[in-house]
C-alpha cells in the first residue's frame, strides 16, 4: 500500500506540528512494508530521516492555501497514493484517493474568546473555517485526538459517529526528571526554582487569567518564584500587564520568546510546577509532557483536560484566579502535596506513548484499504 502522509514544514513548531512529527517517526519503527510518500514544505529544518520506505518529497509554494489546494493535489496526481492522510485539520478540496483526515479540533468553528493578535493566526482561522465543512464530507475516516472532541465534533456538525475515531496522542521519551542540565536553563531564566508558563497570542491559552493567578500567588508566597514565560514577545506581555492592571509582576517574569523543542525537556524538569490552565484544548500534550518530567501541574477542569490529566491531577477553574493561586500556594507549602504530584503524574504519562498512536493509525489505515 502505497500512503501519501501530508504535513507542512515549520520552523517554529507547535502542537500539531509535533503530533505528524512523532506519528511518522513512531511509524518507521513500525512498519516496514508499506510505502510511504513525507510531503513537506522546503526549508533547512531536517527533523525527518528518509528509509527505505519512507520517502521525503519537497513541494514548493508559496503560501499554505497554495500550497494545500494547488501543489498538493499536483503531487497525488503524479504519485497515485493508494490513501492519504492530512494531519492539520485540513485538506485539499480536490482529492481523488481515499482521504484521511486529522481533525485536532473545531476551536476555528466556534465563537471567538478574545482577539488573535497574529496575522497568521487570523488568515488560518478563515481558512479553515472555509475549507472544514466542505471536505469532512470527502473523507473516509476522520481521526481526532480525544473522546471530549470526537463527541463535540460529532454533535456539532452532526457527523456520523462512526465516521470518526479517537487516537490519542503520544508522549516523546525525551521528557524525563533526568533532564536537568542548567547551562540549557540559564539561557531563558537565570533562576534555581521557577514556575513555567506555556503561553501565546491564542485566547484559549488564558493568558490573562494565568498572569493574574500568577500575581496573587506572589502576594501571598514565601518563596515568590519567578515565572517563565514561553513564546510571547515583550510587547506583548508590556500590553497586557497594562490592561489588566499587572505591571508590578513584570520584574518576576522572564520572557525568551519561542523555546525550541530540544530544549523543552529540560525547562520542564528543571521547574518547580507547571502552569497550565487553558479554556480549551483537544489534548493537552504539555501537560503530559510535565508529568513525565517529574513536575506537577496546576490546569484546568475544562474541554480534554481532565480526560488526559487524569482523576488525580490538580484541575482548577481556568477563569478564577484565586483558585489558580490556591493551588500554587498549597504545592509551595506541603511537600507531600508536592511528591503525590509529581509520583501521580510520572504514572499517568507512562500511559501514553507515540508507539501506542501509530501502532492505531496503521490499524485504520489497513481498515480503509480493506472495504
Amino acid at each position: 500500500m502505497q500512503l501519501l502522509f501530508e504535513t507542512f514544514r515549520r520552523k517554529k513548531k507547535h502542537g500539531m506540528d509535533f503530533v505528524a512529527l512523532e506519528t511518522i517517526r513512531a511509524l518507521q519503527q513500525l512498519d516496514s512494508v508499506n510505502e510511504y510518500f513525507i510531503l513537506v514544505q522546503p526549508g533547512e529544518d531536517r527533523c525527518l530521516q528518509e528509509t527505505a520506505n519512507f520517502h521525503i518529497v519537497e513541494v514548493q509554494c508559496p503560501t499554505y492555501f497554495l500550497w494545500e489546494q494547488v501543489a498538493l493535489p499536483l503531487s497525488l496526481a503524479k504519485i497515485k497514493p493508494d490513501l492519504v492522510h492530512c494531519t492539520s485539520n485540513t485538506a485539499p478540496l480536490y482529492c481523488p484517493y481515499p482521504l484521511v483526515l486529522t481533525l485536532h479540533d473545531i476551536i476555528f468553528l466556534e465563537k471567538k474568546k478574545g482577539n488573535y493578535r497574529s496575522l497568521y493566526q487570523r488568515l488560518g482561522r478563515v481558512y479553515r473555517r472555509w475549507v472544514v465543512p466542505r471536505v469532512l464530507p470527502k473523507c473516509k475516516l476522520i481521526i481526532t485526538v480525544s473522546d471530549f472532541e470526537r463527541a463535540h465534533i460529532t454533535r456539532s456538525l452532526s457527523l456520523n459517529p462512526d465516521s470518526i475515531v479517537t487516537v490519542h496522542n503520544g508522549l516523546s521519551p525525551a521528557f524525563s526528571p533526568s533532564k536537568k542540565d542548567r547551562a540549557v536553563v540559564d539561557r531563558y531564566i537565570p533562576a534555581e526554582s521557577y514556575l513555567f508558563f506555556l503561553g501565546n497570542t491564542d485566547p484559549k491559552k488564558n493568558t490573562p487569567n494565568a498572569l493574574k493567578g500568577y500575581g496573587l500567588y506572589l502576594k501571598r508566597s514565601k518563596r515568590q518564584l519567578p515565572l517563565l514565560v514561553a513564546d510571547l514577545e515583550e510587547p506583548v506581555i508590556d500590553a497586557l500587564l497594562a490592561r489588566e492592571n499587572l505591571q508590578e509582576i513584570k520584574p518576576y517574569l522572564c520572557y525568551p520568546g519561542y523555546i525550541p523543542n530540544k530544549d523543552l525537556p529540560y525547562i520542564y524538569a528543571g521547574s518547580f510546577a507547571f502552569l497550565y490552565p487553558s479554556l480549551r484544548e483537544s489534548f493537552g500534550l504539555p501537560l503530559l509532557e510535565a508529568m513525565a518530567s517529574g513536575v506537577p501541574v496546576v490546569s484546568s477542569r475544562t474541554s480534554a483536560i481532565p480526560e488526559v490529566a487524569g482523576e488525580g491531577a490538580l484541575l482548577v477553574d481556568p477563569t478564577d484566579p484565586e483558585a489558580i493561586a490556591r493551588q500554587l500556594i498549597e504545592l509551595e507549602e506541603s511537600a507531600s502535596l508536592y511528591e503525590e504530584q509529581v509520583q501521580y503524574g510520572l504514572h499517568r504519562a507512562s500511559l501514553f506513548s507515540w508507539k501506542q498512536t501509530a501502532a492505531r493509525v496503521l490499524e485504520m489505515y489497513h481498515q480503509i484499504k480493506q472495504v
